[in-house]
C-alpha cells in the first residue's frame, strides 16, 4: 500500500494528536458498531482470537464507522516497513491486510469483518515475530529475563487496554522504550548507510530486552559507560559507571540477571589472571610487603574454608610466568579495596556484579571503558537505596561479606547500544568493543565464578 492510501485510509494517525482526543475518537469510533458488523466479526474471527471478540461483545477494535481506523493506518505503516526489524513483511501478511483495507472503505459489514480481523492477525503476528525473532545474543540467568511471547488473546488485551490504540502502536509498547524512537530514525533520508546499518544492529540488541522486564530494573549500557534505573517503564535515575577495557578479554558482556542481595564491607577476591600480571609483578619488583602495604592476603583454596598462608611461600616468578597455578589472592575490605563499600550481586559464572569504588576520578573520565569487567558505580550509595528502599551504611563496620537481601529480586540488564535515542534524537557512538565491526557473538569472558573482575 502507498504512502497516499495510508493518508486517504487514516490521515490522522500520522498528525500528531493528544492521547485524550485520540482516546475518545477511538471509543467514538467502536461505541456503537451495527449488530450485523458484530455478527460478521464473531463468524470471522478464528479459534486463536473468538474468546478475545466474544468478551468485548464482538466489538471491532481496528475498524471505524467509516471504515479503517488511524491506528490501522498505523500498523499497516509498521507492517509494510517490518524488514526493519528483520521481519518480511509477507510473515505478517501486510499485502492481504493492505487490500483488505482498501475493501473496507466500501463500508458492508462482511467487508469491515475481513478487515477488522485480517489486522488482528496481522497485529498478533507481528508482535510474536518481533518478541521470538532475531536479536542479538544475551546471557540469561533465567529465560524469565528473556522477551516472553504472547498469545494472541493476551497481544490484544494490552492493545485493548491502551489509553490510545494509536499511541500503543506509535510507541510499539510490546518492545521496550527505546526501540520505537530508533527505529523511527530511518524514516531520516539523510542517513548513510554506515548509519542505517548501525541502526539495525542495535534494534537487535534492544529485541533482545523484554519491554518492561518489571516494575523496576537496571539498565547498563556498555557502549556510552552509563546505568539507569527504570520505574514503571520510565528511567527514575541515572548515573556514570565504568564498564571493562576494549580487550576482548576485559569486555563487560551483554548479560541479564535478578540482582538478589547486596554485599557490605565486601573482600575483593582477585582474578587469576591478575594475580599474574598485576599482584605476581608487583611482589617481585616490590617484595612481599607490597602484599600487606595493599591490604592483599594469600589463602590456601577457593573454598569457603580457605585459610591465610604465607606469601613467601608462593614462586612468583613462576606465577608471573604463567608457568605456576595462581593462588587465591583477596584484598581485605576498606581503605583501597576494589569493590569500595558495596556490591549488589546477581549470580553469573562471569563473575560480573555491580560494585562501589575508590577511584571516582576514572568516573569523571568521558571514556569509560576501563574496568576490567565490571561495572563500577558513579553512586553506590544512590543505587543502594533506590534497591533496598533504605539507605545503605555509609560507613560499614563490623564483620567483612555483610549480606543485605533485597527486598524483592531487581532485574538487571546489560547491553551495548552505539546508537541510541536522546534528547529527541540519535546519538551514534563509538564502537569501543568491536561488536558491531565484527560481530555480536563474541562475547567475552567465559567461567570466571570464584573471582571478581573489578
Amino acid at each position: 500500500m502507498t504512502r497516499a492510501l495510508l493518508f486517504a485510509l487514516g490521515a490522522a494517525a500520522l498528525v500528531p494528536t493528544s492521547a485524550a482526543t485520540l482516546q475518545a475518537r477511538e471509543a467514538a469510533a467502536a461505541a456503537s458498531p451495527s449488530a450485523s458488523l458484530r455478527a460478521e466479526i464473531a463468524k470471522r474471527a478464528g479459534s486463536d482470537l473468538r474468546e478475545f471478540y466474544a468478551a468485548r461483545d464482538n466489538r471491532p477494535l481496528w475498524i471505524a464507522a467509516n471504515g479503517v481506523s488511524p491506528a490501522a493506518a498505523r500498523l499497516l505503516d509498521l507492517l509494510e516497513t517490518a524488514p526493519r526489524d528483520r521481519i518480511k513483511p509477507g510473515k505478517v501478511k501486510a499485502s492481504a491486510l493492505a487490500r483488505a483495507f482498501e475493501a473496507a472503505r466500501g463500508g458492508t459489514p462482511e467487508d469491515l469483518a475481513k478487515a477488522e480481523v485480517a489486522a488482528s492477525k496481522s497485529y498478533v503476528a507481528y508482535v510474536k515475530a518481533l518478541r521470538s525473532g532475531k536479536r542479538a545474543p544475551m546471557i540469561y540467568e533465567s529465560e524469565a529475563l528473556s522477551p516472553a511471547v504472547p498469545t494472541a488473546r493476551s497481544a490484544l488485551q494490552t492493545a485493548e487496554r491502551a489509553p490510545s490504540l494509536e499511541g500503543h502502536l506509535r510507541t510499539m509498547a510490546w518492545m521496550h522504550p527505546l526501540y520505537a524512537p530508533l527505529r523511527k530514525a530511518l524514516d531520516d533520508a539523510t542517513l548513510d548507510e554506515a548509519q542505517r546499518r548501525q541502526i539495525a544492529l542495535n534494534l537487535d540488541r534492544l529485541r533482545a530486552i523484554p519491554a518492561n522486564p518489571a516494575s523496576r530494573y537496571v539498565l547498563v549500557d556498555t557502549a556510552s559507560a552509563r546505568l539507569w534505573m527504570y520505574e514503571n517503564g520510565r528511567p527514575a535515575g541515572t548515573m556514570r559507571v565504568v564498564v571493562g577495557k576494549p580487550e576482548e578479554a576485559m569486555q563487560t558482556p551483554t548479560m541479564a540477571g535478578y540482582i538478589r542481595y547486596a554485599v557490605v564491607n565486601p573482600y575483593w577476591n582477585v582474578p587469576p589472571d591478575l594475580v599474574r600480571s598485576r599482584v605476581a609483578w608487583n611482589v617481585n619488583t616490590k617484595g612481599t610487603t607490597y602484599l600487606g602495604n595493599g591490604g592483599y592476603q594469600v589463602l590456601s583454596d577457593w573454598s569457603d574454608q580457605a585459610r591465610p598462608i604465607d606469601p613467601a611461600r608462593i614462586d612468583w616468578r613462576a606465577v608471573e610466568a604463567g608457568g605456576d597455578t595462581a593462588p587465591r589472592v583477596r584484598q581485605l575490605p576498606g581503605g583501597s579495596n576494589f569493590m569500595g563499600t558495596v556490591k549488589f550481586m546477581f549470580p553469573n559464572d562471569q563473575g560480573i556484579y555491580l560494585h562501589d569504588t575508590p577511584d571516582k576520578d576514572l568516573l569523571r573520565k568521558d571514556v569509560r571503558q576501563l574496568s576490567s569487567g565490571c561495572v563500577r558505580l558513579e553512586d553506590a550509595q544512590r543505587l543502594g537505596r533506590w534497591l533496598m528502599n533504605r539507605p545503605l551504611p555509609r560507613r560499614p563496620r563490623g564483620d567483612p561479606e555483610q549480606r543485605l537481601a533485597l527486598p524483592e529480586l531487581v532485574p538487571v540488564y546489560i547491553t551495548y547500544l552505539t546508537a541510541m535515542p536522546e534528547g529527541g534524537r540519535i546519538v551514534f557512538r563509538d564502537d569501543v568493543y568491536a561488536r558491531d565491526r565484527l560481530g555480536d557473538a563474541r562475547l567475552a569472558l567465559g567461567g570466571r565464578s570464584r573471582a571478581d573482575r573489578p
